[in-house]
């Protein structure tokens, strides 16, 4: 179980382990802890956190660090099409690392080979956290 700050240090570990053309999906309820890993994330990759803010209303923010970091808010997506104007092959699988919040919104655009995050809120400031790393065709799941 995790608090806002164990969230943010998962998320720093995880950046340890990742590499140009990752894609990271955050699944979880409004508000349960999505950006904050992001932004642990994109601390670890190199960015100061302070600069990482949700993208809810420009869908995309892009970071520099050791790699690029393209953190994608799907909340407002509607329809499939709406992600025809974010041009997801610019952003999915390339030179950087894809931090998707709402990925269940990718319809045919969702990659085959990612890192599944899911993220559950247990009352309080308490999460459970779920990875499962599926880059190399495999299923390593672990619960933090």
């Amino acid at each position: 179980m995790h608090d806002e700050s164990a969230t943010l240090a998962l998320g720093a570990s995880l950046a340890a382990h990742l590499s140009a053309g990752d894609v990271v999906l955050m699944e979880g309820a409004l508000g349960s802890g999505k950006t904050a890993l992001a932004r642990g994330i994109a601390a670890g990759l190199g960015v100061l956190p302070e600069q990482v803010h949700s993208p809810t209303f420009t869908l995309v923010n892009h970071y520099l660090g050791r790699l690029p970091v393209y953190h994608i808010d799907l909340y407002r997506i509607q329809k499939p099409s709406d992600l025809l104007e974010l041009g997801l092959e610019e952003l999915l699988g390339t030179d950087g690392v894809a931090l998707v919040e709402w990925p269940e919104r990718l319809g045919s655009w969702l990659p085959d080979k990612v890192i599944r995050v899911s993220i559950q809120d247990r009352g309080g400031s308490l999460r459970e956290i779920r990875v499962v790393d599926r880059r190399a065709g495999g299923n390593q799941d672990s619960v933090r």
